[in-house]
Protein backbone atom coordinates (compact mmCIF):
# COMPACT_ATOMS: atom_id res chain seq x y z
CA UNK A 1 0.00 0.00 0.00
CA UNK A 2 1.46 3.46 -1.38
CA UNK A 3 2.31 5.82 2.00
CA UNK A 4 -0.02 8.61 2.34
CA UNK A 5 1.11 12.42 0.97
CA UNK A 6 2.14 14.31 3.74
CA UNK A 7 -0.42 16.70 2.36
CA UNK A 8 -3.49 16.21 0.23
CA UNK A 9 -5.48 19.06 -0.31
CA UNK A 10 -8.54 17.69 -2.59
CA UNK A 11 -11.06 19.56 -4.39
CA UNK A 12 -10.79 23.12 -2.87
CA UNK A 13 -13.22 25.61 -3.19
CA UNK A 14 -13.01 28.92 -1.07
CA UNK A 15 -15.48 31.82 -2.10
CA UNK A 16 -15.18 35.84 -1.40
CA UNK A 17 -18.60 36.60 -2.47
CA UNK A 18 -18.53 36.03 -6.19
CA UNK A 19 -14.56 35.53 -6.20
CA UNK A 20 -13.65 31.96 -7.11
CA UNK A 21 -10.16 32.11 -4.83
CA UNK A 22 -9.94 28.71 -5.09
CA UNK A 23 -11.55 26.62 -7.80
CA UNK A 24 -11.38 22.81 -7.27
CA UNK A 25 -7.80 22.79 -6.38
CA UNK A 26 -6.24 19.09 -5.81
CA UNK A 27 -2.41 19.26 -4.72
CA UNK A 28 -0.08 16.58 -2.75
CA UNK A 29 3.42 17.22 -0.93
CA UNK A 30 5.34 14.30 -0.43
CA UNK A 31 7.52 13.84 2.50
CA UNK A 32 10.43 16.01 2.91
CA UNK A 33 9.43 17.57 -0.74
CA UNK A 34 9.85 21.03 -1.59
CA UNK A 35 6.79 21.90 -3.55
CA UNK A 36 6.38 25.89 -4.89
CA UNK A 37 3.23 27.54 -5.69
CA UNK A 38 3.80 29.77 -8.41
CA UNK A 39 1.08 32.40 -10.37
CA UNK A 40 0.37 36.13 -11.20
CA UNK A 41 -0.95 38.43 -8.61
CA UNK A 42 -4.63 37.28 -7.21
CA UNK A 43 -4.08 33.77 -8.33
CA UNK A 44 -5.00 33.11 -5.36
CA UNK A 45 -1.86 31.23 -3.51
CA UNK A 46 -1.92 32.84 -0.88
CA UNK A 47 -5.47 31.69 0.38
CA UNK A 48 -4.47 28.00 -0.03
CA UNK A 49 -1.89 28.40 2.35
CA UNK A 50 -4.38 30.54 4.70
CA UNK A 51 -6.83 27.37 4.13
CA UNK A 52 -4.26 24.62 5.23
CA UNK A 53 -2.76 26.95 7.74
CA UNK A 54 -6.35 26.79 9.56
CA UNK A 55 -6.72 30.40 9.04
CA UNK A 56 -9.44 30.30 7.01
CA UNK A 57 -12.42 27.86 6.03
CA UNK A 58 -12.87 26.01 2.91
CA UNK A 59 -16.01 25.86 1.40
CA UNK A 60 -15.72 22.43 -0.28
CA UNK A 61 -12.94 19.92 -0.23
CA UNK A 62 -10.92 18.21 2.20
CA UNK A 63 -7.01 18.62 3.60
CA UNK A 64 -5.68 15.86 4.90
CA UNK A 65 -1.81 15.59 7.05
CA UNK A 66 0.08 12.64 6.61
CA UNK A 67 -3.64 11.01 5.95
CA UNK A 68 -5.18 12.35 8.81
CA UNK A 69 -8.42 14.83 7.60
CA UNK A 70 -7.71 18.29 9.21
CA UNK A 71 -10.03 20.13 6.89
CA UNK A 72 -12.46 21.35 10.20
CA UNK A 73 -9.18 21.53 12.93
CA UNK A 74 -8.24 24.75 14.65
CA UNK A 75 -4.56 26.17 13.83
CA UNK A 76 -2.91 24.98 17.24
CA UNK A 77 -4.22 21.31 16.39
CA UNK A 78 -2.99 21.30 12.78
CA UNK A 79 0.31 22.96 14.90
CA UNK A 80 0.35 20.12 16.96
CA UNK A 81 0.28 17.34 14.66
CA UNK A 82 3.14 18.74 12.67
CA UNK A 83 2.15 21.96 10.50
CA UNK A 84 4.10 25.11 11.14
CA UNK A 85 3.15 28.39 9.31
CA UNK A 86 5.93 31.26 8.86
CA UNK A 87 4.23 34.63 7.62
CA UNK A 88 5.44 37.73 5.00
CA UNK A 89 5.69 39.57 8.26
CA UNK A 90 7.68 38.50 10.70
CA UNK A 91 6.29 37.84 14.07
CA UNK A 92 8.89 37.65 16.62
CA UNK A 93 8.87 39.82 19.89
CA UNK A 94 11.74 42.35 19.05
CA UNK A 95 12.11 43.35 23.15
CA UNK A 96 13.52 39.20 23.47
CA UNK A 97 16.72 38.32 22.54
CA UNK A 98 17.13 35.91 19.10
CA UNK A 99 17.65 32.64 21.96
CA UNK A 100 14.81 33.45 24.23
CA UNK A 101 11.97 34.10 21.03
CA UNK A 102 13.62 30.56 20.15
CA UNK A 103 13.38 29.04 23.47
CA UNK A 104 9.76 29.83 23.83
CA UNK A 105 8.77 28.60 20.53
CA UNK A 106 10.94 25.26 22.37
CA UNK A 107 8.92 26.03 25.43
CA UNK A 108 5.54 26.26 23.77
CA UNK A 109 6.04 22.78 21.85
CA UNK A 110 7.01 21.04 25.33
CA UNK A 111 3.37 22.73 26.52
CA UNK A 112 4.52 24.24 28.97
CA UNK A 113 2.74 27.48 30.64
CA UNK A 114 3.80 31.22 29.12
CA UNK A 115 3.59 32.31 32.63
CA UNK A 116 7.07 30.93 33.18
CA UNK A 117 8.49 32.36 30.41
CA UNK A 118 11.19 34.29 32.40
CA UNK A 119 12.46 31.12 33.32
CA UNK A 120 13.19 29.97 29.52
CA UNK A 121 16.11 32.41 29.83
CA UNK A 122 17.93 30.07 32.11
CA UNK A 123 16.06 26.57 31.41
CA UNK A 124 19.16 24.44 29.71
CA UNK A 125 16.20 21.94 28.62
CA UNK A 126 14.76 25.16 26.22
CA UNK A 127 18.06 27.13 25.75
CA UNK A 128 20.18 24.02 24.83
CA UNK A 129 18.19 23.02 21.56
CA UNK A 130 17.22 27.04 21.04
CA UNK A 131 21.20 27.35 20.57
CA UNK A 132 21.32 24.42 18.05
CA UNK A 133 18.69 25.53 16.11
CA UNK A 134 20.50 29.18 15.93
CA UNK A 135 23.64 27.25 14.67
CA UNK A 136 21.86 25.22 11.91
CA UNK A 137 20.21 28.58 10.85
CA UNK A 138 23.61 30.98 11.00
CA UNK A 139 21.81 33.00 13.52
CA UNK A 140 24.25 31.42 16.82
CA UNK A 141 26.70 34.87 16.83
CA UNK A 142 22.89 36.74 17.37
CA UNK A 143 22.11 34.82 20.37
CA UNK A 144 22.22 37.40 22.55
CA UNK A 145 20.94 40.72 20.48
CA UNK A 146 17.72 41.90 20.87
CA UNK A 147 15.28 40.55 18.06
CA UNK A 148 14.38 44.07 17.38
CA UNK A 149 18.03 44.89 16.20
CA UNK A 150 18.58 42.16 13.56
CA UNK A 151 18.41 43.29 10.05
CA UNK A 152 15.22 41.83 7.50
CA UNK A 153 17.11 38.78 6.71
CA UNK A 154 18.05 37.71 10.10
CA UNK A 155 14.42 37.82 10.75
CA UNK A 156 13.35 35.49 8.74
CA UNK A 157 16.44 33.54 9.85
CA UNK A 158 15.12 33.98 13.29
CA UNK A 159 11.60 33.13 11.90
CA UNK A 160 12.42 29.98 10.55
CA UNK A 161 14.48 28.99 14.08
CA UNK A 162 10.79 29.51 15.78
CA UNK A 163 9.05 27.52 13.30
CA UNK A 164 11.79 24.64 13.42
CA UNK A 165 11.59 24.43 17.25
CA UNK A 166 8.33 23.33 16.81
CA UNK A 167 9.31 20.41 15.10
CA UNK A 168 7.07 20.54 12.19
CA UNK A 169 6.92 17.96 9.33
CA UNK A 170 5.65 20.40 6.98
CA UNK A 171 6.16 23.91 6.75
CA UNK A 172 4.50 26.55 5.19
CA UNK A 173 6.53 29.44 3.53
CA UNK A 174 5.11 32.86 2.13
CA UNK A 175 7.29 34.65 0.14
CA UNK A 176 10.49 34.24 2.58
CA UNK A 177 12.50 36.25 -0.18
CA UNK A 178 9.89 39.21 0.42
CA UNK A 179 12.01 42.65 0.60
CA UNK A 180 15.17 41.27 0.75
CA UNK A 181 18.23 42.18 -1.39
CA UNK A 182 20.58 39.54 -3.44
CA UNK A 183 22.90 38.42 -0.66
CA UNK A 184 19.96 37.95 1.71
CA UNK A 185 17.90 36.32 -0.83
CA UNK A 186 21.29 34.14 -1.75
CA UNK A 187 21.20 32.94 2.36
CA UNK A 188 18.07 32.44 2.43
CA UNK A 189 18.19 29.89 -0.67
CA UNK A 190 21.21 27.79 1.28
CA UNK A 191 19.23 27.97 4.58
CA UNK A 192 16.28 26.75 3.02
CA UNK A 193 18.03 24.46 0.22
CA UNK A 194 20.20 22.95 3.85
CA UNK A 195 16.46 22.06 5.08
CA UNK A 196 15.65 20.07 2.15
CA UNK A 197 15.27 16.68 3.49
CA UNK A 198 14.50 16.87 6.83
CA UNK A 199 11.46 18.70 6.46
CA UNK A 200 8.22 19.31 4.03
CA UNK A 201 7.90 22.51 2.50
CA UNK A 202 4.79 24.41 0.39
CA UNK A 203 6.63 27.28 -0.68
CA UNK A 204 4.69 30.78 -1.78
CA UNK A 205 7.64 32.90 -3.67
CA UNK A 206 7.82 35.16 -6.39
CA UNK A 207 11.46 35.01 -7.21
CA UNK A 208 12.07 32.16 -9.98
CA UNK A 209 15.57 31.81 -9.65
CA UNK A 210 14.85 30.96 -5.97
CA UNK A 211 11.48 28.70 -6.82
CA UNK A 212 14.00 26.84 -9.55
CA UNK A 213 16.65 26.30 -7.33
CA UNK A 214 14.59 25.21 -4.20
CA UNK A 215 11.90 23.07 -5.37
CA UNK A 216 11.52 19.01 -6.10
CA UNK A 217 7.53 20.08 -7.94
CA UNK A 218 6.10 23.49 -9.01
CA UNK A 219 2.28 23.98 -9.49
CA UNK A 220 1.00 27.30 -10.87
CA UNK A 221 -1.91 28.58 -9.94
CA UNK A 222 -4.08 31.17 -11.96
CA UNK A 223 -7.55 32.32 -11.21
CA UNK A 224 -8.06 29.62 -7.77
CA UNK A 225 -6.70 26.80 -10.48
CA UNK A 226 -3.98 24.43 -11.14
CA UNK A 227 -2.87 24.56 -14.64
CA UNK A 228 -0.23 22.73 -14.49
CA UNK A 229 2.24 20.85 -11.84
CA UNK A 230 5.71 19.31 -12.19
CA UNK A 231 9.41 19.58 -12.38
CA UNK A 232 11.22 22.80 -12.43
CA UNK A 233 11.92 21.44 -16.23
CA UNK A 234 8.35 20.68 -17.08
CA UNK A 235 6.88 23.71 -15.66
CA UNK A 236 9.76 25.50 -17.95
CA UNK A 237 8.54 23.82 -20.98
CA UNK A 238 5.00 23.98 -20.25
CA UNK A 239 3.26 25.94 -23.01
CA UNK A 240 0.14 27.13 -21.27
CA UNK A 241 2.33 28.25 -18.14
CA UNK A 242 4.76 29.95 -20.24
CA UNK A 243 1.79 31.56 -21.82
CA UNK A 244 0.03 32.54 -18.39
CA UNK A 245 3.05 33.41 -16.39
CA UNK A 246 6.89 32.53 -17.36
CA UNK A 247 6.66 34.99 -20.02
CA UNK A 248 5.55 38.15 -18.05
CA UNK A 249 8.21 40.22 -16.13
CA UNK A 250 5.56 41.22 -13.37
CA UNK A 251 6.48 38.02 -11.66
CA UNK A 252 3.76 36.89 -9.25
CA UNK A 253 2.41 37.72 -5.62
Amino acid sequence: MAEAPLLAVNGLIKRFGGLVATDQLDLEVGAAEVHALIGPNGAGKTTLIGQVAGELRPDAGSIHLTGRDITAEPVHRRCALGLARSFQITSVLRDFTVLENVALAVQARLGHSFRFWRNARRDPALTGPAGDILAQIGLAERAGMPAGALSHGEHRQLEIAMALATRPRLLLRDEPMAGMGPEESARMVEILRGLKGQVGMLLVEHDMDAVFALADRITVLVYGRAIASGTADEIRRHPDVREAYLGHDDGAH
